[in-house]
């Protein structure tokens, strides 16, 4: 059983379910071809209920983390809805758990998702989440396709 955990874990191209409901599925997939260990949840699992998530990560990055630059490109039955970039850790006074962390260290994280929680369109959406250790967007340290399914309209 562990045997399969990590295959799962390392495995490029695996899918990861982060959760279903009768009103939300999420899951993952690595965008790149680089094995990762990462696991990634939200709770609660729904988009009826105005709760914000809770989300719980557990990664060990590949590299230091003292800059990480994020891309986010957010699609909405395939037409492009946003497109966001944030740069999280800059090397000074940098207040996520993620910046500082060193090469090959379990990073475990909890946070709330907040100003996520808006009403969603029934529909597919797609998110992809880069990370990158430098401003130029050349050397990418993580790349995460998240699918959305919302089931019903939340007006």
């Amino acid at each position: 059983m562990l045997g399969l955990i990590f295959f799962v874990l390392f495995t490029p191209g695996a899918s990861e379910f982060i959760c279903t409901s009768s009103d939300l599925e999420m899951s993952y997939t690595f965008c790149d071809s680089t094995a990762h260990v990462f696991m990634f949840n939200v709770t609660p699992c729904n988009i009826m209920n105005k709760t914000p998530w809770k989300a719980a990560l557990t990664w060990i990055p590949r590299s230091d983390i003292t800059f990480l630059k994020t891309v986010f490109q957010v699609w909405y039955d395939s037409a492009k809805a946003l497109h966001w970039k944030r740069v999280l850790c800059s090397g000074a006074d940098d207040k996520y758990a993620v910046c500082g962390a060193l090469k090959g260290e379990t990073l475990v994280s909890a946070f709330d998702i907040k100003g996520f929680r808006s009403e969603f369109p029934k529909g597919n959406y797609t998110v992809v989440v880069q990370g990158f250790s430098d401003d130029y967007e050349k050397n990418m340290i993580i790349c995460l396709n998240f699918t959305m399914i919302v089931k019903q309209d939340v007006f």
